[in-house]
Order: structure tokens, then C-alpha cells, then sequence
């Protein structure tokens, strides 16, 4: 087998609260190996999203290593970390997290011009049209509706082509309809493009069509949650 795409060993991640300090993770090792779509469900509190931020090097773990596409993520600055995501990752965020300012055009563009491509508005421009909203190009965020939004939010994470896609509850401002259509657009941008996909899920539907689904509870990996293939073969 090759070596993961991610892999995490004994990640710990502790904040300050109102409270004092708070344990979020408690000792995880997980690998996720290239083209394989990952799923990560449990309860509110339970520490998907701070697993999910730790893997973009979002948020930095308080102990454990890091490894992504075989560079130690905690060893980076932020600098580092944000040149890493650049031209290796893709994420999507629950609230979209459009610049407001911004055309969806603009908006998609931002990412490949940071990276120096000179077609980045052509790029753009052909990515809004696979997520179905080439019309929409010269619109901004506040005259698109929440499916439109998150659609410009997929298409501006794929745009480049990154090797790692991390979606953090993709569908859960949505209604079913929009949501059914972006966990399709979702799957079909992983299979064209072959990237790795790790989301962050209530939705059963969602957790259904990953390759493996992990439960944590209570910051911890739930030993009893098995590969979703395993259960559907049964």
C-alpha cells in the first residue's frame, strides 16, 4: 500500500475556555490514503471540526504529528501552512465563506491568482460552469441564493485542482434539494479530479457514500465504527 495522503499519530488538541483549559482530541492516529473519501460523523462537541481543521493545518494540534502529502504540518509556520493549502488543498466550509466584495467569478479567481496562473479568470470561468453557474459569473455572494453560494465555494476549492479535499458539513445550511445537489457535485468533482476526500457530516445520505466512516465521540475514535463497505456487505 502507498503511503497516506494524511496521517495523524497521537493528535491531542487543548484550548482555552471560559472554564480553563478543554480537551478537544484525545490521542488520534488515523490514515487516509489517496482517492479515498473519508466521512468523520458524530454527536455536536464529539471534535470533527477541529479533526477536520487540524488536518488543514487550520488549527494547530497541541501534541502528534501531522503528516500531509508526506510534509509535517506542524513543523510549518503559518506562512508555510498557508502556501501548503494553497497548492495542495481544497476546503469548504459550512458558511461558504465568500468574499462579499467579490463576483463569483472573482471569488473563484482569488485562489489560482495566488497561485501565479495566468488563465485564472478563464480557470474560473470553466469551473462555474461545471457547478452550473456560468450565468452567475458577475453576481456577488448577496444576490445568490445559500445553493448557489455553496456551489461558488466548491468551485473555488476545486479550481485548482488540489490533491486533499476537506469539507466541513457541506450540506448543513441547506435544504434537501440544494444539499442532494452538492454532495452530487461533491463526489463528482472528487472523481474527475481524483482528489482525497475527507468531509465532516450529519447527513447519513452524506456518511452513505463514503469509502469509510469514523464516529468520534468525546474527541476520541470510536473503536466500534467499522468501514461503511464492511457494513454494507453484510
Amino acid at each position: 500500500m502507498t503511503d497516506p495522503v494524511l496521517a495523524l499519530k497521537d493528535v491531542t488538541l487543548r484550548l482555552n475556555g471560559n472554564a480553563g483549559m478543554v480537551e478537544i482530541l484525545h490521542g488520534i492516529t488515523l490514515d487516509v490514503h489517496k482517492g479515498e473519501t473519508l466521512g468523520l460523523i458524530g454527536p455536536s462537541g464529539s471534535g470533527k471540526s477541529s479533526l477536520l481543521m487540524i488536518m488543514g493545518g487550520l488549527e494547530r494540534a497541541t501534541s502528534g504529528s501531522v503528516m500531509a502529502l508526506g510534509q509535517d504540518l506542524t513543523r510549518l509556520n503559518e506562512d508555510g501552512l498557508a502556501r501548503f493549502r494553497r497548492d495542495h488543498m481544497g476546503v469548504v466550509f459550512q458558511s461558504f465563506h465568500l468574499i462579499p466584495t467579490m463576483t463569483a467569478l472573482e471569488n473563484v479567481a482569488t485562489p489560482l491568482e495566488l497561485a501565479g496562473k495566468a488563465d485564472a479568470f478563464d480557470l474560473a470561468g470553466a469551473e462555474l460552469e461545471t457547478v452550473g453557474l456560468g450565468h452567475r459569473a458577475d453576481h456577488y455572494p448577496a444576490q445568490m441564493s445559500g445553493g448557489e453560494q455553496q456551489r461558488v465555494a466548491l468551485a473555488r476549492a476545486s479550481a485548482p485542482r488540489p490533491k486533499i479535499l476537506l469539507a466541513d458539513e457541506p450540506t448543513g445550511n441547506l435544504d434537501g434539494v440544494n444539499g442532494d445537489a452538492i454532495i452530487r457535485m461533491l463526489f463528482d468533482l472528487r472523481d474527475r479530479h481524483g482528489a482525497t476526500l475527507v468531509l465532516v457530516t450529519h447527513a447519513n445520505s452524506l456518511a452513505e457514500k463514503c469509502d469509510r466512516v469514523i464516529r468520534l465521540t468525546d474527541g476520541r475514535i470510536a473503536p466500534q465504527h467499522r468501514q461503511a463497505t464492511e457494513q454494507a456487505a453484510e
